[in-house]
Order: structure tokens, then C-alpha cells, then sequence
């Protein structure tokens, strides 16, 4: 089940798009508005709230792909843009996002 980020992590949406539009890239903030989380990392790191808004590939995204990494206050984050599209979004040290990913997708 595919949540919308605007709705499931408002906070995080606005940011990205203050981030995104300050950085240039008003193209990746304009899809912010219809981006949905399809599934988020399952790894082990306590401090990891990174989500999917495409299908996890296996391996690595190959052609096309490119790391943006933005400018928070606080934590870490960086987008993988494949062909234009954000693919994933890592979010790192960010414990109230990673509470509230956590309620919505167990």
C-alpha cells in the first residue's frame, strides 16, 4: 500500500520542498506533491528512516541514476533521482521521522 508523503510525513514534504526549490531543483519539488512512499528500508540502523517511492531495485538504479544530497538543519538527507523521478529518499538521524514511518508502515 503506497502512502502519500504529503499526508502520512507533511512536515517532511514541506521541507523537502523548501530544500529542493532552494538547491534549484523545482522540478524534483514539484513532484512532491503526488509522491508516495511505496515501502521503506528495512535495515537495522536505528537511525535510518529511508523510504522507497519507486520499487527497491536490486543492486544498484544503473543509468540514469544520480545522488542530490540537500541541506537539512538537522540529520541527513539525499535523494536518488532516476531519470528525473525521485526514487528514494535517504533520511538519516531524524528520530520523529522515523516514528512516524515506523506507525505507518510497520
Amino acid at each position: 500500500m503506497a502512502l502519500l508523503l504529503r499526508e502520512t510525513l507533511p512536515e517532511l514534504a514541506e521541507e523537502l520542498s523548501l530544500l529542493l526549490t532552494a538547491a534549484g531543483h523545482d522540478d524534483l519539488a514539484k513532484q512532491l506533491v503526488d509522491l508516495r512512499i511505496m515501502s521503506r528500508c528495512h535495515c537495522a540502523d536505528d537511525f535510518c528512516s529511508t523510504f522507497y517511492t519507486k520499487p527497491k531495485p536490486r543492486g544498484v538504479y544503473g543509468t540514469g541514476h544520480e545522488n542530490i544530497a540537500l541541506e537539512p538543519q538537522r540529520g541527513i538527507i539525499v535523494l536518488d533521482v532516476v531519470e528525473g523521478s525521485i526514487a528514494c529518499v535517504e533520511v538519516l538521524y531524524r528520530d520523529e521521522i522515523r516514528r512516524k514511518l515506523l506507525a505507518a508502515m510497520p
